[in-house]
């Protein structure tokens, strides 16, 4: 069997979850510029809510999943009402809100573990699961709806900050947010409903990680990782960069691990990573 297809194929389902997240923390970044490391727990949130309700406690997986994205979602918003959003009115530089960020990731990581223990769980036996061959290459059912989702989310995510007034305030936080002030944005409130709509995308990476993979209380911190390479790679404040970018990281995964150990994939991401800081900081889309 030609393994070619298949590794085209794994590289697009891996880049797709890694769009996911590296959409979502590139949105919260333009408008908060700081590296929020809490953005990495709020995937498992979204997975762990999902398995509380419908494998837990029989709630439908129709009201399950959305309420899954809303609880990333309200998650990443109090971090940013009750945290990170103080420290910037008493001047706190960006160093001193990543470490909070990372204090907070901490804690609810810990809560994960102790309310779920650290066992691995699956969602992927709520569903029936098929699978396709297209292009000589094997998908599942979920791994096609994690394709579509991430497309729809860059799709999506453009409209809103192309068309909307909304997506014209975010840009201009983005820009300047002293200068939105001045001119009668509310910067507070455009931050916190950003951090929700990027908060509730990466909880649903987390689900659907969750139906795929697998959930673990510590899968936040290495999908954040990723994320972040993905965004870097592509240019950070650009989605369609973040989304590219990501699916480069995919596919240099992949490919890197064909002919030697799958244990090198993460040194592959990081020198990836290293490479792009080195000679193109900016990204492939990002400004100089």
């Amino acid at each position: 069997m030609d393994i070619l297809p298949q590794l085209i194929a794994n590289s697009l389902i891996v880049g797709a979850t890694y769009a996911l997240l590296a959409m979502s923390f590139s949105l919260i970044y333009s408008v908060s510029r700081f590296f929020n490391i809490a953005h990495g727990v709020t995937a498992a949130i979204g997975g762990y809510t999902v398995l509380y309700l419908a494998k837990l406690h029989g709630v439908p997986l129709a009201a399950a999943i959305p309420l899954g994205i809303a609880a990333a979602a309200l998650v990443g918003w109090c971090l940013e009402f009750f945290i990170y959003r103080r420290l910037r009115a008493r001047g706190a530089s960006s160093a001193v809100t990543l470490i909070a960020s990372l204090g907070a990731f901490t804690a609810l990581q810990a809560m994960l573990a102790l309310t779920f223990t650290s066992q691995f769980q699956t969602l992927s036996n709520l569903v029936t699961i098929r699978t396709f061959t297209i292009g000589g290459g094997i998908f599942t059912s979920v791994q096609l709806i994690i394709f579509a989702s991430s497309v729809a989310v860059c799709l999506g995510l453009w409209l809103l900050l192309s068309y909307t007034k909304f997506g014209k305030a975010v840009r201009a936080v983005s820009d300047d947010a002293e200068v939105a002030k001045i001119v009668g944005i509310n910067t507070n409130t455009i931050i916190g409903i950003t951090v929700a709509i990027g908060s509730g995308i990466a909880g649903l990476a987390g689900i659907l990680i969750g139906f795929d993979t697998g959930l673990q209380p510590t899968m936040g911190f290495i999908l954040l990782l990723k994320g972040i390479i993905g965004t870097i790679a592509g240019g950070i404040g650009s989605i369609s960069g973040s989304f590219l970018g990501a699916y480069l990281l995919g596919f240099v995964e992949n490919f890197g691990i064909w002919q030697i150990s799958g244990e090198w994939k993460d040194a592959i991401a990081f020198t990836l990573l290293i490479v792009f800081l080195l000679f193109r900081p900016q990204g492939i889309f990002g400004k100089k």
